[in-house]
Order: C-alpha cells, then sequence, then structure tokens
C-alpha cells in the first residue's frame, strides 16, 4: 500500500503502474479530493487512458472538514456553508464527473452506483469487479463513482441517509454504467 499526498493519488497510481506495469494499481478517493481541488488529476490520467482504476466515494459533501459545501452537492441539499441548500444560480451545478470523464477516449469502463439496497450492494460489487477486471486486460483506465452517505454531517440517521441518496442524489446523478 502506498499512500499518496491529498488529491493526487491519480498521479500516484499512475506513477507506481509506469515503474510496476504488472501490479494491479487502484486509488480510492472523496468527492471533495477527486472533483474539487484534483480535478485535474483524474481528467489527465483518464484522458491519457492510463491502466488503473478509480473508486470515488461520493457523499456529496466536505464530510472529513465539517460538512461544507462541496463540488457534487445536490439541489437544495444544505450544509455549513450554503444553510439554505444549493442554489444552481448562487453556487453552480454539482460536477458530473462520469460523465465529464466520458467526452475523453482514454476510460474503457465508467459506473456510477448506490449501494442503498442490497440490489445497489450487488451492482455496486460488479461495478467494481468490472473494472477491476479491466484493468488486469489492460484495458486502458476505468472509474467506480460509488453515491455514499454521510449521517453526521447530513443530521440523519443512516436508514435515512440511504433514503436521502435515492430520492435527491440518484435522480441528478443517476446510478448505472456511463460507458462499457
Amino acid at each position: 500500500m502506498i499512500e499518496g499526498v491529498a488529491r493526487r493519488a491519480p498521479a500516484v497510481a499512475t506513477g507506481v503502474k509506469r515503474v510496476l506495469p504488472d501490479r494491479f494499481v487502484w486509488a480510492y478517493q472523496g468527492d471533495g479530493d477527486l472533483a474539487s481541488i484534483g480535478t485535474a488529476e483524474i481528467i489527465h490520467a483518464a484522458a491519457r487512458g492510463e491502466n488503473i482504476s478509480i473508486v470515488f466515494i461520493n457523499n456529496t459533501t466536505y464530510g472529513m472538514t465539517g460538512g461544507a459545501n462541496g463540488p457534487n452537492n445536490a439541489y437544495r441539499q444544505r450544509s455549513t456553508t450554503c444553510p439554505s441548500g444549493r442554489d444552481p444560480a448562487v453556487n453552480g451545478y454539482p460536477i458530473r464527473v462520469c460523465e465529464m470523464l466520458a467526452t475523453l477516449d482514454g476510460p474503457s469502463y465508467l459506473a456510477r452506483v448506490a449501494p442503498t439496497s442490497p440490489a445497489g450492494i450487488v451492482k455496486d460489487k460488479a461495478g467494481d469487479q468490472h473494472s477491476f477486471e479491466n484493468q488486469i486486460a489492460a484495458r486502458d483506465s476505468r472509474s467506480v463513482e460509488v453515491l455514499s452517505t454521510c449521517p453526521t454531517q447530513w443530521r440523519l440517521s443512516p436508514i435515512d441517509a440511504m433514503k436521502w441518496v435515492d430520492t435527491n442524489i440518484d435522480p441528478g446523478l443517476p446510478a448505472g454504467r456511463i460507458r462499457r
């Protein structure tokens, strides 16, 4: 295991894969890390078609830094820095990372999953497995976005947080394969 500097996981993973091309290399990033200050890293790794896998955990908030408005906050989602809820006219629109990466030629697989039910958990596992199998077969870059909960910052019970993902996040960032 190698730990890299925050926001630079795709660059670190690329370096490891290029030095050790026979190794299985994957990175794990949150939405603030990947879709905000680290956006350039994922875009350029995907554009180059790096043979790495990225698991992108999207809980739509900066959960580790107090629940501030993040790049993927859902419409009307409240946060410590956006107490009245996200308004596109004021806060902009959520970044749809998988759709953005799908405009590039490099990624061979992009998917978004919502493990908020037993069926969603099965799809999440299958998406991760497909991504990892593509890497082993050396089919360019791949990413799986996992729509996740943040019950503490959202001030919801775990069950209510899963329902919130389904009713508020999934409609704007629908689960499914973006590119196969």
